[in-house]
């Protein structure tokens, strides 16, 4: 992995969301790459940062935190929980992240205010939301996105940005498009009600393999690994 291969890979991403952006009538800039870094060293997150990414999502608490202590020499570094967060590992994500994508259920988002109480801190979360429907998946069922999002509006503690959906696993673009056309419905939803946070403007949903259409269909948040880093090592 070196410096040119993901500047190139970079580039052709952007390529990319400029082309789906322009077929949606929007504009490239209203879009924002987090590079998920999941399974990749702190020198390659580097080489990223090096080639102007900013935003980075890890999945697991236990790998991101060396990360993120190893790299808190570069300036403007932000950092995105964008997996699965146990109850047991809440705080460790409150302390380490500046967003929390992958808030799916009420539970654990009393559990993240109550932390935020006992530091005097407000924290960043967007809502999951299972909108593929499959049991594998997290998430709340959209048919609860308007309720759970009025609760969290009555914690003073969490600064409810927006919502995240991890596509449906499937080559059909139908229905891919139709998940994330569903959850763009319940974001707009819960913009237009009277008591929606102030700052509530993160639609995250789109990964390597359906970006475009996530951005055809609204978002403004891209979770891009394998288009950036290539293949991952399993470990």
């Amino acid at each position: 992995m070196n410096q040119q291969l993901i500047q190139n890979n970079l580039l052709e991403i952007n390529e990319r969301l400029a082309r789906a952006a322009q077929k949606a009538g929007r504009d490239r800039s209203e879009i924002q790459i987090v590079a998920v870094t999941k399974n990749f060293p702190e020198s390659v997150i580097r080489l990223a940062y090096q080639a102007g990414l900013r935003l980075f999502g890890e999945n697991r608490i236990q790998e991101a935190i060396p990360k993120i202590e190893s790299l808190r020499d570069c300036a403007g570094i932000n950092w995105h929980l964008i997996g699965h967060l146990q109850s047991n590992k809440t705080r460790k994500a409150v302390e380490h992240f500046a967003l929390i994508q992958s808030v799916d259920a009420l539970a654990l988002a009393q559990k993240i205010a109550a932390i935020g109480r006992e530091n005097n801190h407000q924290i960043e979360i967007l809502v999951e939301v299972n909108v593929s429907g499959e049991a594998a998946k997290s998430g709340v069922s959209p048919d609860n996105v308007i309720s759970v999002t009025e609760a969290i509006g009555g914690f003073p503690e969490i600064k409810l940005r927006g919502l995240m959906a991890v596509g449906p696993l499937t080559t059909n673009e139908k229905t891919i498009r139709k998940a994330f056309s569903l959850l763009r419905e319940k974001f707009n939803k819960v913009a237009e009600r009277s008591n929606c946070p102030a700052k509530f403007d993160i639609l995250s949903m789109g990964m390597t393999d359906d970006f475009e259409i996530a951005v055809e269909e609204g978002s403004n948040m891209v979770r891009i690994g394998r288009g950036i880093f290539g293949e991952r090592e399993a470990r």
